[in-house]
């Protein structure tokens, strides 16, 4: 029976104390820390500050500034472009906010866009911006130009507004497309503001790279030439990321003269329930069952959830389990994309009011929208870097009250890695983001619309292209027909809209549209590949936890029908991939300064064939069965990293494990490497911050030797998912041998007995199978190192 509300303790540091005592719950505590608070280094306002901005200030509670906060005024003033690399909840915001407001007091007609990556995120810049202008008496406009701004609103952003918030999507086809319609704003744009620089990455980041080349070239046209501040997480490498984003030279300010308050930092692992099969329980039942211990000692707490439907089935949890104690359900709620401006809005409110005392969200909030004061964050499941973790984490304790950062293991391998290595979270080195704005594919795209935009000069450069380079692309273009050259000039002649076909999500320019038959309303948009694994005939498409029945894919008409599914179970695409060898770039040992197994940075070409498809029950994932498909391959050119078995160590590899098991030797050995690939790509996905569908693995045959083909050398592949490749591969092959180790390390400290998901997941079913003492074997074969 549970205790009266007045029996009840309070706050973060009494849960943690009964956790504590709860054997139930200390054994699984894979880290349980508490870092000391940390004071702060203030300075005073600037003497030269505008009195007007000064009582703005005062008005908003702010009499002194950080250190960190006054050198950005400073770099500021002085035009410099300048990135803000420190923690969250620093006073990242008044980086920006502060040189806007300067400005606008002395140039009332200067104007300023600023580029934030979600929805959230830009109503509460809005709503703050406009707070401090309006204290400090500025006759300034702030306005969202985003999908949720009626034409109204868009109207008013174009004609009045001093600040435009808005995203990379819609600057790139909403406002560069027309920038004849913004003339005035182009032509007065003084500061750029890219908010949450870390988040853009990849390929959504080299998209966005090529987005702001474009910028910068419209404002030139218009006769300005904004300065860019740029504000991001921690990073390992801020400085380098922001100057390749905007293609100039940046200040980087990563010391924050911000205080921190204490922090429990906490690891819970969910205990194996499956020994054999290293199965464990549910890492969403078990953040659920912690959410509800802050709930009940009212501590503000707000979980993350991986994806939508994870959001969805905690909060229900959630619910169901403290409606019991009085909690009602109003106090409890889910924040995610899909959710109505309006919905979103009230929820933010809620919990800056404290009405609302647990949210479950997605990566929505993630980044730095006012949420009030939080005191516990539980993330359910890593969410793929160390600093989108601790930007989570970051959340939590603004107060300088003791706060709570709970990390919930899931049975990935990259989250049992960390389960078995916390350590790695307190003291691994932050990861480098990265991304490749002259990838082909991408370049060319951009191409496009640039000229769509403004005619090219025949000696006119892109980005950090040479005039000569740009010459060369434009020309490609002109050979398919979109672009034309006449008096040195390069001018867009298609009848084609280009931004509308190129999404900043994908590479591929493929778009296939998923209709509702009954009503024809489009619900989604997938780019090619997608399409092939999720929108096949028979394939159940999961969309905001309302599974659809696939009736017709038209690839030709990129176009997918579908209807409400009827059937209790979803579907998993059965692919075949095939990798071969176009270039090898470099060859080196696999580990350094040995004589052993050898790997190779190059070029191959991946075909990937949906051979089928299995049908898998709701809630138990019982099989079903499994039907084929015949649907056109999917071929793409991109980087790779390979590591070659010498034939000698796969015949000794071969002959070691021959007998263990029906299989023979060979498949042994080949299920091992494909064991050893699974590990290695989780651990790649976490040392390079990608996710880990951003790299693919693929095992391959080579002959050994040009004269002798009947030998081969079994050979593994990690490529880049992405065509072309956006320098995944690269950075793999520059830290193979301190990949390789971790990889072994995962594999060999993992509890299970013959191979689970947790690390090289489970191989050949033959009533003798051990994938995981295979994969072992292979990584002897190799030289692995052991993890020091």
């Amino acid at each position: 029976m549970p205790r009266a509300p007045w029996q009840r303790s309070r706050g973060v540091d009494a849960v943690l104390d009964r956790w504590r005592h709860d054997d139930a719950v200390r054994r699984d505590l894979a880290l349980d820390r508490a870092l000391e608070p940390t004071d702060g280094d203030s300075v005073p306002l600037p003497d030269d500050l505008p009195e007007a901005v000064r009582a703005g200030l005062r008005a908003r509670g702010i009499t002194a500034l950080y250190r960190h906060q006054r050198d950005a005024l400073a770099l500021a003033r002085e035009g410099r472009h300048f990135v803000v690399a420190t923690p969250t909840a620093s006073g990242k915001s008044l980086c920006f906010s502060l040189p806007l407001a300067e400005r606008l007091a002395a140039e009332p007609g200067a104007r300023a866009l600023a580029l934030l990556p979600t929805k959230a995120l830009a109503r509460d810049q809005e709503h703050s911006l406009g707070a401090l202008f309006q204290a400090a008496r500025l006759d300034a406009v702030v306005a969202t130009y985003d999908g949720d701004a009626s034409g109204d609103a868009r109207r008013r952003a174009r004609e009045r507004a001093n600040v435009v918030i808005t995203n990379p999507d819609m600057l790139h086809a909403g406002m560069l497309p027309h920038h004849a319609s913004w003339a005035r704003f182009f032509a007065s744009l003084r500061f750029v503001i890219v908010d949450e620089l870390h988040a853009l990455t990849g390929v959504f980041g080299s998209h966005v790279a090529n987005v702001l080349r474009r910028l910068r070239r419209v404002a030139r046209f218009h006769g300005s030439d904004p300065v860019f501040l740029c504000a991001s997480a921690t990073l390992g490498n801020p400085g380098p990321h922001a100057a390749r984003m905007i293609g100039a030279p940046v200040v980087t300010l990563d010391r924050s003269g911000a205080p921190v308050g204490p922090r429990n930092v906490v690891v819970y692992n969910p205990p194996v329930v499956n020994p054999e099969l290293g199965v464990r329980a549910s890492y969403t039942r078990s953040a659920v069952r912690l959410a509800a211990d802050l709930v009940r000692a009212q501590v503000p707490t707000l979980v993350f959830g991986g994806s939508r439907h994870a959001v969805e089935t905690m909060l229900r949890y959630l619910r169901d389990r403290l409606r019991p104690e009085g909690v009602p359900d109003e106090a409890l709620q889910a924040y995610r994309g899909g959710y109505l401006p309006e919905t979103r809005r009230r929820i933010e409110q809620g919990l800056r009011d404290g009405d609302v005392r647990c949210v479950v969200a997605t990566s929505a909030l993630e980044l730095g929208i006012d949420l009030g004061d939080l005191d516990a964050v539980i993330c359910a499941g890593y969410p793929g870097t160390l600093a989108a973790l601790w930007q989570r984490f970051g959340r939590a304790g603004r107060r300088g009250v003791s706060s709570l950062a709970l990390l919930v293991t899931s049975a990935a391998p990259v989250d049992q890695y960390l389960a078995r290595d916390p350590r790695w979270i307190l003291g691994a080195p932050i990861e480098e983001a990265r991304v490749d704005p002259n990838n082909v594919e991408l370049l060319l795209q951009h191409l496009r619309c640039a000229t769509f935009e403004l005619p090219f000069g025949a000696k006119e450069s892109f980005g950090e292209l040479s005039a000569d380079a740009t010459g060369d692309a434009l020309a490609v273009l002109a050979e398919e027909g979109s672009i034309h050259k006449s008096h040195d000039r390069w001018t867009w002649v298609s009848p084609d809209y280009p931004a509308q076909k190129v999404s900043l999500r994908s590479i591929s320019e493929i778009r296939v549209a998923v209709i509702e038959r009954e009503n024809q309303r489009t619900i989604a948009e997938l780019d090619h590949r997608s399409a092939l694994l999720q929108l096949h005939a028979r394939a159940i498409y999961q969309h905001e936890g309302a599974p659809w029945l696939v009736e017709s894919l038209d690839l030709e008409g990129r176009r997918a029908v579908v209807v409400p599914s009827p059937h209790d179970w979803f579907t998993e695409a059965v692919t075949r991939t095939r990798l071969d060898v176009l270039h090898a770039e470099e060859t080196a040992p696999l580990i350094a300064e040995s004589d052993g197994p050898t790997a190779t940075l190059g070029e191959v070409q991946v075909t990937t064939e949906v051979t089928g498809f299995r049908r898998v029950r709701f809630h138990t994932h019982e099989p079903l069965g499994q039907d084929r498909l015949d649907l056109p391959p999917f071929v793409i050119e991109t980087d790779a990293m390979w590591i070659t078995l010498p034939a000698d160590r796969f015949d000794a590899a071969c002959a070691r494990l021959d007998g263990a098991g029906q299989a023979s030797g060979r498949a042994r050995v080949l299920d091992g490497l494909r064991g050893l690939g699974y590990a290695l790509r989780s651990i790649a996905s976490l040392a390079l911050m990608c996710a880990p569908q951003d790299l693919g693995t693929s095992i391959e045959l080579l002959a050994a030797a040009d004269d002798d083909p009947g030998v081969v050398s079994p050979t593994l592949f990690l490529y880049d998912a992405a065509p072309g490749g956006v320098g995944l591969a690269d950075r793999a092959f520059e830290r193979r041998d301190a990949l390789l180790s971790r990889a072994r390390s995962l594999v060999l400290d993992c509890p299970c007995a013959h191979g689970c998901p947790a690390c090289v997941s489970p191989g050949l079913d033959d009533g003798g199978g051990d994938r995981k003492q295979s994969a072992l074997t292979l990584f002897d074969a190799l030289g692995a190192p052991t993890l020091q």
